[in-house]
């Protein structure tokens, strides 16, 4: 068979395009034919389950909307709400507290009782105060041969459990809010020492090499690069340490603080549910505001070349 003949035995006519091809252009196009149809297959299944993720939240809200309504009519049939309603003064006094006991302890007048907002308030700020720069101070070149056995010290005395802390200070320091203050303090302690050594230990080295390159101090490289570039870190701990504090502080009430868990375990011991939940509610709405209020202050203050949430 010549050339020819076999060049026009290649070719096939096709009758719906209505033009002669050789094997290899229909080849080409049955293969993009192909491709569109998996790309609408595709679209439309992307399609279905952007449906299907729209249903399934919107179900979850409503299943959530009748459990929370379930939950409300139960608490009202069994008179759980009107028992908590009728607690309220007690739990606006024992979250708050006055403003003269806070200046009174504040003052050196340790016979002064703190509630559960002041007792947040003092012990967390005295946690801020030491644990950051004690965070920073371990980070530094000179205290790398002690920092990791300091921080195992540290570690082993969050091993001891939170009441056994609050026992030891009031055998100590006797009964009343500077007990409390000092064990809710060495209770928060340990999140913001980690979290300001790992923060400021993990800021890349060639950040520290150009600045000292640029002719800084090392006490300026700190406060400058480092404790700026470790600042979210350290949010995150300060966040984790008041968490723990704000459930902590219940406990206080068991060595003469003040707070609500005088509701807590009253109703405990009463067999008194709705006062129980008079003061657990509180606790758990008070721990969400102030985690909240941690990650308000995380977004905006950290800045936004080191924050990657902005």
């Amino acid at each position: 068979m010549n050339r020819a003949a076999s060049e026009d035995a290649n070719v096939r006519t096709y009758e719906d395009d209505g033009f002669r091809d050789t094997d290899y252009q229909a080849a080409g196009r049955t293969r993009n034919r192909l491709k569109s149809g998996i790309d609408r297959l595709a679209g439309a299944m992307r399609l279905a389950d952007a449906i299907g993720a729209g249903t399934l939240k919107r179900f979850n809200g409503v299943i959530y909307a009748l459990a929370l309504f379930a939950l409300g009519a139960w608490a009202w049939a069994s008179g759980i709400l009107q028992s908590i309603w009728e607690l309220r003064d007690d739990v606006i006094y024992l979250t708050f507290g006055e403003w003269r006991d806070v200046t009174e302890f504040l003052s050196g007048d340790f016979s002064a009782t703190l509630q559960h907002i002041p007792l947040v308030l003092v012990s967390g700020l005295l946690a801020i105060l030491v644990g950051v720069p004690f965070g920073v101070w371990l980070s530094r070149p000179y205290m790398a041969r002690y920092a990791e056995a300091l921080m195992q010290v540290l570690n082993v005395g969050t091993t001891i459990p939170t009441l056994a802390i609050l026992a030891l200070s009031m055998s100590v320091l006797g009964i009343g809010s500077l007990p409390a203050v000092f064990g809710l303090f060495v209770a928060t302690l340990l999140p913001i020492v980690r979290n300001a050594y790992a923060g400021c230990s993990s800021v890349p080295s060639h950040l520290i090499e150009s600045a000292t390159g640029m002719g800084m101090t090392p006490r300026q490289i700190m406060m400058r690069v480092e404790v700026p570039n470790a600042l979210f870190v350290i949010f995150a701990g300060i966040r984790t340490a008041l968490a723990i504090n704000v459930g902590t502080v219940p406990l206080a009430f068991l060595i003469g603080g003040g707070g609500l868990g005088e509701l807590i375990f009253q109703g405990i011991a009463l067999n008194d549910f709705g006062m129980m939940l008079a003061g657990a509610i509180p606790v758990a709405l008070l721990a969400v505001f102030v985690d909240f209020l941690l990650a308000q202050g995380q977004y905006w203050l950290v800045p936004r070349g080191v924050n990657p949430l902005r």
